[in-house]
């Protein structure tokens, strides 16, 4: 889930700061924090956080196409293919979402940066933006949740006479990709709302 537009760059140190007065100060600074709220909880990340995670699930169903397909020969070598082929839909996947936690890592960074550069009240409380907290947090809860109960209730059902083991990997592996992507969206959501209360609504009281 990289974000597909530029990052501003870190603000510059006290010794090299040439803002005119501090109205253009905070200026560069409600612009900077407005494009770094919107590239960490923008609608559009989370849509591709669950894209890349509906990716990597479709990869692991190949996958676990492939486990479940293993009874001679043939099916041997269709495995095969599908395992790959699994493979490079996850690889992929993966990769895009750990760039995208590393791009949230920074994105934190600099909003505390720029946010302890000065305060502006209406600014700061206009960033709180709890309804985008919690279109984040509510349905990535569910989700961690649905896949949390996937993974302790399939094995724990499981038949002996009639789930194999790989059936049981393949489900609890479905599981595992739903609730590693709702635990990234309720840690982001928390940790944007953990920011805004100790680097904007404490910060203004002093």
């Amino acid at each position: 889930m990289p974000s597909s537009s530029p990052l501003p760059p870190s603000p510059p140190p006290a010794e090299i700061r040439t803002w005119r007065d501090r109205n253009a100060l905070l200026a560069d600074r409600a612009q900077a924090l407005e494009a770094l709220v919107k590239g960490y909880l923008g609608a559009g990340r989370l849509g591709l956080l669950w894209l890349y995670a509906a990716l990597f699930a479709l990869g692991w169903s190949l996958v676990g196409a492939a486990l479940t397909s293993l009874t001679d020969v043939l099916t041997a070598i269709v495995g095969g293919l599908l395992l790959l082929l699994g493979l490079g839909v996850m690889i992929p996947a993966g990769l895009a979402v750990g760039f995208g936690l590393r791009t949230d890592r920074r994105i934190r960074e600099l909003l505390r940066q720029w946010a302890e550069l000065d305060r502006d009240p209406v600014l700061d409380r206009n960033l709180g933006r709890p309804g985008l907290s919690l279109a984040w947090l509510v349905p990535s809860a569910v989700l961690c949740g649905a896949g949390l109960t996937v993974c302790l209730v399939l094995p724990a059902t499981a038949d002996p006479g009639h789930d194999t083991y790989a059936v049981v990997v393949y489900g609890m592996g479905l599981g595992l990709i739903c609730w590693l992507t709702g635990l990234v969206g309720v840690v982001k959501a928390a940790a944007y709302r953990r920011w805004v209360q100790r680097s904007l609504a404490l910060a203004a009281r002093r």
